[in-house]
């Protein structure tokens, strides 16, 4: 947030016309090879993912959370909402229910269509994290494309709900060095995750006993779990699943 102030401060001095431009003009400095981010199969004997200790050792010191540490018996719980499929409401009602906090990651358009289901997650203490304005490949965006994508969802829900946005996801898990620089520039921990599966596929969906299975036999200290909110399954499985977590001795922290 320094450098973007400071090249704002300096383009204002000097009243250079190339005003667009100067505010990103760091961006340039930092690689923008897109990572595909996926945490593989291979684990540790604690049951960690390497992929995700070993993203965490690489990209750590620029704001970002794949898993965290191995010596605590924490996770984080955090779903994307790409659009509302009915099932968003059931998992705020487990959630109330259990005493747990989750984070939710989403967009402007859903923002847009569904103020009410916001107005609930932070009135009732959840994250609401920055999942990007409309959704696209963070590092096939400008310099100027990039700092938008993230401010102008931020400011959005600044203005309408109050709410200041601190975690960023970015969408379908790509991103580079440029796009972790953007967001820690603008306050933001960039969030990825430990656990994931394939729950999105709405008219595919896991069978419950399976689903419940694979989440809890994956639990792992410091996990980071990314759920999908338009999962039917999901909805149904999640107050077996923090039950699970809970009888382990887990503790779901906020982010």
């Amino acid at each position: 947030m320094k450098k973007l102030i400071s090249a704002l401060l300096t383009v204002f001095l000097t009243g250079k016309i190339a005003f667009a431009q100067a505010p990103y003009s760091y961006l340039d400095d930092y690689d923008n090879k897109k990572v595909a981010y996926g945490v593989g199969y291979d684990t540790d004997s604690m049951n960690r993912p390497l992929g995700a200790i070993q993203a965490q050792k690489q990209y750590g010191d620029m704001n970002t959370l794949f898993i965290g540490e191995a010596a605590n018996k924490r996770l984080w719980l955090t779903f994307d909402e790409g659009y509302e499929n009915g099932y968003t409401e059931k998992i705020l009602d487990t959630l109330a229910s259990k005493g747990v906090k989750a984070t939710f990651f989403i967009t402007r358009d859903y923002a847009e269509k569904n103020p009410g289901l916001i107005k609930r997650m932070i009135n009732e203490g959840h994250t609401v994290g920055n999942h990007s304005y409309s959704h696209p490949s963070l590092p096939e965006c400008s310099n100027e494309d990039l700092y938008n994508e993230i401010m102008l969802l931020h400011n959005y829900i600044s203005k309408n709900f109050g709410y200041d946005m601190y975690v960023m996801r970015p969408p379908m898990g790509e991103f580079s060095e440029r796009v972790l620089a953007c967001a820690k520039e603008l306050g933001y921990t960039t969030v990825l995750w430990s656990f994931a599966y394939q729950d999105w596929l709405t008219d595919n969906q896991p069978e419950p006993t399976a689903a419940y299975d694979k989440i809890t036999s994956k639990t792992h200290n410091g996990a980071v779990y990314l759920l999908h909110a338009v999962s039917k399954t999901n909805a149904e499985v999640l107050p077996k699943v923090i039950d699970y977590w809970h009888e382990n001795g887990y503790i779901i922290t906020p982010m």
